[in-house]
């Protein structure tokens, strides 16, 4: 059994959570996140806090239950705090900035690369070798922060590139003559 899938979601003031059949809404001051809970998996909203539950003893329901408890868990901090993602980038010329609603990244292609910032996700460039990226649904923030990172992610010779903030990058010994 799960130990994380135990814990019931507490709803924190402010938050109004609905669970409609398999689908679990939360709504508040950072916006309105849903999320569609799997078959195998039983949820109930009792006493202020969201009970998540495997239906049957299979592998499946009860690997599927901590997930989905921790998920709920997700969307009770995204309406609240919301989430945040850091990206440094290293490497001489390298640097990015806002351009309306695209942020253009010049990472030592010929051109400079445009990416479009979707609905629902703000970036700031508080310094030109930092990125902060700002949302209330945790996998939207990380797949922004994995799509900018893998237009250069980081080599181990030199460490240049686009790495998150507090990553560790192994590096190696160059060649030796």
């Amino acid at each position: 059994m799960s130990r994380v899938g135990k814990k019931p979601v507490a709803v924190t003031q402010g938050v109004t959570a609905t669970v409609d059949g398999q689908t679990v809404k939360m709504k508040g001051p950072k916006g309105q996140l849903q999320f569609v809970v799997h078959d195998d998996v039983e949820v109930k909203l009792e006493n202020g806090a969201v009970k998540v539950a495997p239906r049957f003893e299979t592998k499946r329901a009860r690997s599927l239950y901590g997930t989905s408890r921790a998920r709920i868990a997700n969307l009770v901090e995204g309406v609240t705090k919301g989430f945040e993602k850091k990206l440094e980038i290293t490497g001489v010329g390298y640097r990015a900035a806002l351009q309306g609603k695209n942020l253009q990244l010049a990472l030592g292609y010929s051109h400079d690369v445009i990416y479009p910032i979707p609905e629902g996700i703000a970036i700031t460039t508080p310094k030109p070798t930092e990125i902060v990226i700002v949302g209330n649904d945790i996998q939207r923030v990380g797949q922004v922060a994995a799509e900018i990172r893998s237009y250069r992610p980081p080599e181990p010779y030199k460490g240049k590139g686009v790495k998150y903030e507090g990553e560790f990058i192994f590096r190696k010994e160059g060649k030796k003559k």
